[in-house]
């Protein structure tokens, strides 16, 4: 059956600086961060035809073309899967940005879908740009007889808001398990279904965690 892995991009100067690095086009890869990218190409090769797609973000596309230089394949950036916007918090690494961004999150993992980034975004505001991308590639490549194995790269945490709405994962599960740089959920969609397979190092089954959300607010 073919897949769809949503992949985390490589490390950033933003990630290094701790800094709330969301707007377009955003943060370039570290050098570390470049390396990870080659090393999930060389340790994740595609068993079968692959799609490989990323957000707009620099860090995102560049991840992607460094994947792509391995496995020998065309990226392309793709609209509405780029991150959770900061608003007001943008470019801020103090305290209390990431307590504020912190906060919002808890409540968005709690079920809150209206609450706001102050000047950013609600979860309902990620869930209405994100999701109708990922049902358009369901569609184009894992349903019907030409499917395609999907990776796309994008952001931390709204990987991990959307993984969790689209399998049902448990809200506490999804928001104290991080997603390291490169780390990677593997979906898959059967009959209009999405099932979660692994999220980051954790294979399913996914029970319910009683830790906190990660600190860690792009992860």
């Amino acid at each position: 059956m073919a897949r769809l892995h949503l992949v985390r991009h490589g490390e950033t100067t933003a990630n290094v600086m701790r800094r709330l690095d969301t707007a377009l086009p955003g943060a370039s890869l570290t050098d570390f961060g470049a390396r990870q990218g080659v090393r999930f190409g060389l340790e994740n090769e595609p068993r079968e035809d692959v799609l490989l797609v990323s957000s707009h973000a620099i860090r995102a596309r560049q991840t992607a073309e460094l994947i792509g230089s391995v496995w020998d394949v065309e990226t392309e950036a793709i609209d509405g899967v780029h991150e959770v916007q900061a608003g007001d918090l943008e470019d801020r690494s103090d305290r209390e940005a990431h307590d504020t961004f912190h906060h919002v999150m808890e409540r968005w993992h709690a079920g809150d879908l209206d609450v706001r980034i102050p000047g950013g975004e609600s979860l309902e505001m990620v869930y209405e740009r994100y999701i109708p991308t990922i049902e358009d590639l369901a569609a184009q490549y894992l349903t019907g007889t030409r499917r395609r194995e999907v990776f796309l790269v994008s952001h931390g945490a709204a990987i991990r808001l959307i993984a969790a709405r689209l399998a049902g994962i448990d809200s506490r599960f999804a928001a104290a398990t991080h997603l390291g740089n490169t780390g990677s959920i593997e979906l898959e969609y059967v009959d209009g279904v999405w099932a979660c397979h692994r999220w980051g190092a954790t294979t399913a089954p996914f029970g319910r965690v009683d830790e906190p959300l990660v600190d860690d607010p792009m992860g």
